[in-house]
């Protein structure tokens, strides 16, 4: 039978599109207002307020984040190359922002290593070619912000008058100067990305590509780290390859290891990660998590400061940490024009990762988030901090995690960590002067074991899927041994190959019928199956288009045993020979038999079926070249007195066959070449004479 399809309405485009833009161009006051608790979800939903319900558990989990924010903000600072006043400006900024803006109710926003690491990269490249020493502890400008050394001085006006700066700026200056470019140009482009509505690139970055991607990035982000830990000065390595080549650095300079920040590095990653494992294990029990970071950090500052530690031993300290607010300035357009490229990567990360934090607790919690107002969100909390000397943010997993189990319920905990931040800009940062960097490096690596611990799960990943764990393989590699960047984009790159690798040479069957049912199972995979005398069932599991064609017809004429395009050949090769022989008056045939015996030598050997049924229940969509293949193999079989039948194919399947004459231009033999269930194509198959 024939089902009777719907009659499609025809719609007309142009009238919707005017509509839509008077819609959207018309100005009303409701829709201001709506446009505005919109943009801004905390109009809506700050006047529901449960006041006595939420505020406690707001006011711990916004506590404890911002305990855990001050030493890991101070701590990012290396990796971005930055000093930890920014880092600071950074977290302050970011929270206030996304309080205002996102729809996420317990995500934390605000600094977060990957991004900080690729901020770091592009901040080293441009003062590596602007003149800079990249070495940490070169002597910092003086009190006017000039460069100490002349030669230097020279050299780097140069280059910055090309940059379009001032040549009295500094290293510091100029640093900060990229970094709130870069973080300018990758909110613009999140922004952007909102206003047309390109959230769908995130659907681009697997699972595999992530973890891949963070797990690469981890293992340049712990060796930009040893040199602190055991307290070397080498140079800070740039461009592809830097994992091998700071490694070789590091090993060709050990011996000049500090063994102050040796034996310092070395009690304090055991303190750091026996109280995250005391933590992880007995998490249920604690009702918030131990602020280790901060009690390290103290307990070091004060022996370091009373030790002396600096000038006796010359471990490599912190540094003067400003109080207060620097005077807000505009990035510099020149130096947007720079890294403009560098900054649409920082734009897909950041976003993704803020975006796919936010679905997930929204749906544990049993709320919804908007994910285009996230966009706006992140991006704006991109832009407004660059004038206040700020880098990118995104969303970070482990605080996330702190918040949810502190009790956060709103994104009130952020104002109240952005308020334990702000006491620490205006009356504490002075006071982490003396803190060696090896601290801050231990607590960056300590932080790393989550991503780190991805290399476990590999066994299990390979047994799950083989082509996710190649994925996620050619992405870390990627990432760790060549850059951050190409390494996204290579997992991008390789991840969409696989899937059009998989589209090209899927799996393929003949099926055989489970006894006494009407169903249909592939042969060699199914034991007891019994094959239909007469009939031969395909299936081919993927869309049929141009890169596959080839292989679907290989595989059809493989299984079933018969190229109709050789046999047809054949025969009329042996036909042409028939009537050369019989004009000649010979009674015999080219192979030396009579003339009865020829029929029997045409066929070498006989076909063993009478129809072909083509299960089209996996094949999702056909493209010109898919339908021009189906159409090829009817006339092919036909020729050959074998009919094909199609069976299970979709709605669309069905559209793109009428529209490219498969069923002829009448459509009336559509019923004898269509069938819903494989079953009533083997029922008609088996009546045919």
């Amino acid at each position: 039978f024939l089902m009777e399809r719907k009659t499609r309405v025809k719609i007309n485009r142009k009238e919707i599109m005017v509509a839509k833009l008077r819609k959207s161009c018309s100005c009303t006051p409701q829709k201001l207002k709506n446009f505005l608790m919109d943009f801004f979800p905390v109009l809506r939903w700050l006047p529901k307020y449960r006041f006595k319900e939420y505020i406690w558990g707001d006011i711990m989990s916004g506590l404890v984040i911002g305990i855990i924010l001050v030493p890991q903000a101070i701590a990012y600072s290396l990796l971005a190359g930055l000093k930890p006043i920014y880092s600071l400006y950074t977290s302050f900024f970011a929270n206030i922002i996304y309080f205002l803006m996102g729809t996420s109710r317990h995500v934390s926003v605000g600094i977060f290593s990957l991004i900080s690491l690729m901020v770091g990269q592009v901040v080293d490249r441009e003062l590596l070619l602007a003149g800079f020493d990249l070495n940490d502890d070169a002597p910092p400008a003086s009190g006017d912000s000039s460069l100490q050394n002349d030669n230097l001085s020279n050299t780097t006006a140069f280059n910055l008058t090309i940059a379009g700066i001032n040549a009295e700026c500094g290293k510091e200056c100029y640093a900060i100067g990229i970094a709130t470019a870069l973080t300018f140009m990758a909110g613009v482009y999140q922004v952007l990305m909102g206003i047309f509505r390109l959230g769908f690139v995130s659907m681009y970055l697997s699972e595999s590509v992530l973890d891949g991607f963070a797990t690469g990035a981890s293992l340049t982000i712990l060796t930009a780290q040893v040199k602190y830990l055991i307290g070397i000065k080498i140079p800070r390595s740039q461009g592809h390859g830097m994992l091998v080549i700071t490694w070789i650095n590091i090993f060709r300079n050990i011996s000049q290891a500090n063994l102050c920040d040796v034996i310092t590095s070395a009690i304090c990653i055991v303190v750091l990660v026996t109280a995250k494992e005391i933590g992880d294990r007995y998490k249920h029990k604690l009702k918030f998590p131990l602020p280790t970071e901060l009690v390290v950090i103290v307990v070091a500052t004060l022996v370091s400061h009373y030790g002396k530690l600096n000038e006796v031993y010359a471990s490599s300290v912190s540094g003067a940490i400003p109080t207060g607010f620097i005077p807000p300035k505009a990035p510099e357009f020149n130096l947007m024009l720079r890294v403009a490229l560098d900054a649409l990567p920082l734009a897909i990360v950041s976003f993704v990762f803020t975006v796919s934090l936010s679905e997930m607790f929204a749906k544990k919690y049993a709320y919804t988030i908007r994910a285009n107002q996230e966009m706006f969100a992140v991006g704006f909390c991109n832009i407004i901090p660059s004038f206040f000397h700020s880098f990118a943010t995104s969303a970070a997993l482990a605080k996330t995690l702190v918040k949810t189990s502190t009790g956060c319920q709103t994104q009130i905990s952020g104002v109240i960590s952005a308020m334990v931040v702000l006491l620490v800009l205006l009356f504490l940062a002075p006071l982490f002067y003396s803190l060696q960097k090896c601290v801050l490096a231990c607590i960056i690596i300590v932080s790393l074991r989550g991503a780190l611990r991805k290399f476990r799960d590999v066994p299990a990943r390979y047994c799950v899927n083989k082509v996710d764990t190649l994925v996620w393989v050619v992405t870390m590699s990627a990432s760790a041994l060549v850059s951050t960047e190409i390494g996204l984009l290579v997992g991008i790159v390789f991840s969409m190959l696989c899937i059009i690798v998989r589209t090209q040479r899927p799996r393929t069957a003949l099926l055989g019928q489970i006894q006494d049912t009407s169903f249909y199972e592939d042969d060699s995979e199914y034991e007891n199956l019994s094959t239909v005398p007469k009939v031969k069932i395909f299936r081919f599991e993927a869309p049929l288009y141009y890169a596959n064609r080839n292989y679907f017809l290989k595989s059809l004429y493989r299984l079933t045993n018969l190229d109709p395009n050789l046999e047809a050949a054949r025969r009329k090769k042996y036909e042409k020979k028939e009537k050369q022989h019989l004009k000649k008056g010979n009674h015999k045939t080219a192979n030396g038999l009579g003339i009865g015996e020829t029929t029997l030598q045409l066929v070498p050997k006989q076909i063993d079926f009478q129809a072909l049924v083509v299960d089209c229940s996996s094949i999702s969509f056909l493209d010109t070249t898919g339908v021009n293949t189906l159409k090829e193999i009817l006339k092919d079989y036909k020729n050959l007195n074998i009919s094909v039948l199609l069976a299970c194919c979709n709605p669309s399947v069905i559209d793109s066959l009428q529209r490219g004459g498969y069923f002829g231009k009448d459509f009336g033999c559509m019923q004898e070449m269509l069938f819903y269930s494989i079953h009533n194509a083997v029922l008609f198959a088996k009546d045919q004479k």
